[in-house]
């Protein structure tokens, strides 16, 4: 379950629409987390798309380096801490992870931060099902 597979990661145009026009977000530094529960079985329980602005990084290895450690986190920390909370084989989550910091972070600090972005995250997945 360490894998970070092509069904892992969300490519439709219409459920990036979908997501972005009708989901939910909050901010924890350095991501913007957006986030949105669909209907139907899905081959993996989340997918995930990961951006970081053109605009803060003008140089493509910079752009790139910051997506590969936000993968690495995210692999590293995904079924402990994401996919143990949805346990609804009826429900798929649609995830965006934007990066907005404006300077490099180090991978640790990074995967510290996507474990409080995931704890947050299943706090207010819990509050939209009540």
């Amino acid at each position: 379950m360490k894998k970070f597979t092509k069904e892992e990661r969300l490519c439709s145009r219409s459920l990036l629409d979908l997501l972005f026009k009708n989901g939910s977000s909050f901010l924890l530094y350095p991501f913007r987390v957006s986030y949105l529960l669909i209907p139907g079985k899905k081959v993996s329980p989340a997918q995930v798309v990961i951006n970081v602005s053109k605009k803060r990084f003008r140089r493509a290895h910079d752009r790139n380096l910051i997506k590969r450690r936000m993968r690495e986190a995210y692999r590293l920390i995904k079924s402990e801490k994401l996919y143990s909370y949805l346990d609804n084989p009826e429900q798929s989550l649609l995830l965006s992870l934007q990066f907005i910091g404006k300077e490099h972070l180090e991978f640790s600090f990074m995967q510290k931060k996507m474990e409080s972005a995931f704890k947050k995250l299943n706090l207010a997945l819990q509050d939209e099902t009540l």
